[in-house]
């Protein structure tokens, strides 16, 4: 039987899809009866759907006495999103969040970027520009 870290490994976010839900950081704790999931916010709409596929990925590995729990404390922070995760979201299109100073751009890497809105395609994203390509992308936000 595989770990519950390794299935878990394999369970993809809903709205990036590059990662799985340990790359951004929100399965906070694994133990033998028990996997602990904190969203990235409390009012995130995919929880519904990360709890849905975390119990399919479980059930299908054989862990069907496994109990999903979701804890709001501490609350999720972006610091939580692994290295591997970051790359996996620049790869992707998407600048990783930055605590301070401007993104990159992740699509040509320039540092001349701008917001256009705080509010991008996802709750969990803005939407910025870059000056040197001109093109949009967007910046997960720090949280």
């Amino acid at each position: 039987m595989s770990s519950l870290l390794e299935i878990l490994s394999t369970v993809a976010d809903p709205e990036i899809p590059v990662l799985s839900i340990v790359d951004l950081g929100i399965v906070r704790a694994v133990q033998a009866d028990r996997v602990t999931l904190t969203p990235t916010y409390t009012g995130c709409p995919a929880t519904l759907a990360i709890e849905a596929a975390v119990r399919a990925a479980l059930d299908q590995a054989g862990h069907q006495a496994v109990a999903i729990c979701t804890v709001l404390d501490p609350p999720w922070t972006s610091d939580w999103i692994s290295l591997a995760g970051r790359e996996k979201l620049r790869a992707y299109g998407i600048a990783p969040p930055v605590s301070r100073g401007m993104p990159a751009c992740p699509l040509c890497g320039a540092a001349q970027t701008e917001e256009v809105s705080r509010f991008g395609s996802t709750p969990c994203k803005a939407l910025w520009r870059c000056l040197a390509c001109a093109e949009p992308f967007d910046l997960f936000k720090c949280h």
